[in-house]
């Protein structure tokens, strides 16, 4: 792992680089695939679970018998587990319902928004080295809390047509409509455009591979909405010299084991954590299970030493991290000074892994810098917000010179005479 000591500030940018590909370099291969999911519909997205998941499915669609299944194959711990996390997550969503108010703006002018749930929502579940049952919660107990009528989720299957029990039960307790056995660039594609089996949705939401990146950013040209630009996972932790070396290295392999593609960055201006902080992480990963895909992921990591805690912040707000947990004395008052980050974690109790599962927060995430345009998914992010307005004859007697002079400004006559029309009536 690289350690890099006071950088100049027109290194930074090269710094703050991840190991994301430009996935428009996959749109050939998407595309392909997307087309013959639009033409064939359920028959193509089988042959490509064929193809890619070594699986024959018979039928798309979860049974009702199969939820029984897994949801008696899940352990009472994790059940339970589950469900806790579920409670934390609806409460902490429930509170961003939204609350209109009507604003007088003028004498007889009135304007208010309304808040309307997303019809129909998509939710992909990848499925890979990790059963993300947690993902599951995080996007379809926002859905559920919005309104959303139909929330589908799609998820690829094992060898033997199965989907793991705890994304089954999860997405049980979180109260997904219907589950769909499609992974990949397939899944996005049925999503996108519906199939016999898979209902056609307005927004698709869900991590994934590169391919699954650029399907629903290629889908998001034309066909549907989606959550956000995604990429590789990604951790900044801020950390000084009473911060527990231990600590930092445990967040720092949390995020790194997600994948090879992850990263992790320290940032500090205390020369005394940053041997310390090495010393941890060597000693930890040798205890991980994951170990080899935790090392790939630090060979592109980096302890970064900077000249004083205003570059910490500087740099940290230029890298705009997905995850940033600020270990300092002062942790509050540096993270006041945070504006570009995905979810902030504060102080030494309060590990990455809490909003990964349990604290509340979702952890859907904008990565690769988008946190400087991005919020992570929320409540809003399955709601559209409709404006009404109601405008009384005395309101537009008050309005109306104002609307006209602003017509015949942009040389667009029937919209003056839209106002004058009804003035003369008065």
């Amino acid at each position: 792992m690289e350690i890099v000591r006071y950088p100049g500030r027109a290194e930074w940018d090269a710094l703050t680089r991840r190991p994301a590909l430009d996935v428009t370099t996959l749109f050939g291969t998407v595309r392909a695939v997307l087309d013959e999911v639009r033409e064939r519909g359920d028959a193509a997205v089988k042959a490509y679970e064929e193809r890619f998941d070594k699986v024959r499915l018979a039928t798309l669609r979860v049974s009702e018998a199969e939820m029984r299944e897994a949801e008696a194959q899940v352990a009472d711990e994790l059940r339970r587990a589950i469900c806790a996390a579920k409670a934390n997550i609806e409460k902490f969503h429930a509170s961003q319902r939204f609350e209109g108010k009507r604003v007088e703006t003028a004498p007889g002018v009135t304007c208010w928004q309304k808040a309307v749930a997303i019809e129909k929502v998509g939710l992909y579940i990848p499925g890979g080295t990790a059963p993300l049952f947690s993902t599951v919660l995080m996007l379809a107990v926002p859905a559920r809390i919005a309104g959303c009528r139909e929330i589908v989720l799609c998820t690829p299957p094992d060898r033997e047509g199965r989907v793991h029990p705890a994304i089954l039960f999860a997405a049980r307790v979180a109260g997904v409509d219907k589950i769909f056995k499609a992974g990949g660039i397939q899944a996005i594609a049925a999503m996108a455009y519906g199939t016999e089996s898979v209902p056609k949705v307005h927004k698709i939401f869900g991590p994934g591979n590169q391919y699954v990146t650029a399907a629903k950013q290629w889908v998001s040209l034309k066909e549907v909405a989606i959550d956000m630009p995604a990429g590789p996972s990604e951790v900044a932790v801020i950390a000084d010299e009473t911060a527990n070396p231990d600590f930092i290295a445990a967040d720092f392999l949390s995020q790194a084991e997600h994948g090879a593609d992850s990263q992790a960055i320290l940032v500090t201006a205390s020369e005394a954590i940053v041997a310390p902080v090495a010393r941890a992480i060597r000693e930890q990963l040798d205890r991980l299970p994951r170990k080899a895909i935790t090392e790939s992921a630090l060979a592109h990591s980096r302890i970064i030493l900077l000249r004083d805690w205003r570059e910490v912040v500087d740099f940290t707000n230029r890298y705009a991290p997905e995850h940033l947990i600020i270990q300092t004395a002062d942790y509050a008052a540096v993270a006041e000074r945070i504006e570009n980050a995905g979810s902030v974690f504060m102080g030494p109790y309060t590990p990455e892994s809490a909003g990964d599962y349990a604290s509340g927060t979702n952890h859907t995430l904008p990565t690769n810098g988008y946190a400087k345009a991005y919020s992570g998914v929320n409540l809003d992010s399955f709601i559209r917000k409709i404006t009404f307005q109601e405008i009384t004859a005395d309101g537009i007697r008050t309005l109306g010179d104002t609307i006209r002079t602003m017509a015949e400004g942009e040389r667009l006559e029937a919209h003056r005479e839209a106002v004058t029309i009804r003035l003369n009536t008065i």
